[in-house]
């Protein structure tokens, strides 16, 4: 598990935990104010619809997502990015499998 004193970050030395059918996360780092988070998805997982009132960052490192974001959806692919300002509503489907890294503001006190 991620600590807030880790400076180096071997992904490796992470593990995944399972959030729900077909999705699984790594906290790779965070301290009080920033946190990176690893999200893997099976084609056809879904991230349900959700919002927080911390402002999110999302890296499609791979794969093929419809990403929701209010009221519009977009199809983004690997090397895409999407901007969630604070509590918008937000969810993700898997059209392919992939991986998107999360960065959110502050870090989110639900995941540790």
């Amino acid at each position: 598990m991620a600590t807030p004193t880790d400076l180096f970050i071997h992904d490796t030395d992470r593990t995944w935990e399972s959030v729900g059918p077909g999705v699984r996360r790594k906290i790779m780092a965070y301290d009080a104010g920033l946190m990176l988070v690893k999200v893997a998805f099976e084609t056809g997982g879904v991230g349900a619809i959700h919002h927080h009132y911390h402002t999110q960052m999302s890296y499609v490192e791979s794969g093929r997502f419809a990403i929701t974001i209010g009221n519009e959806t977009r199809e983004l692919k690997a090397g895409d990015v999407y901007h969630i300002p604070p509590d918008v509503p937000h969810g993700a489907v898997a059209l392919e499998a992939g991986v998107l890294v999360d960065v959110f503001t502050p870090m989110r006190e639900d995941f540790v």
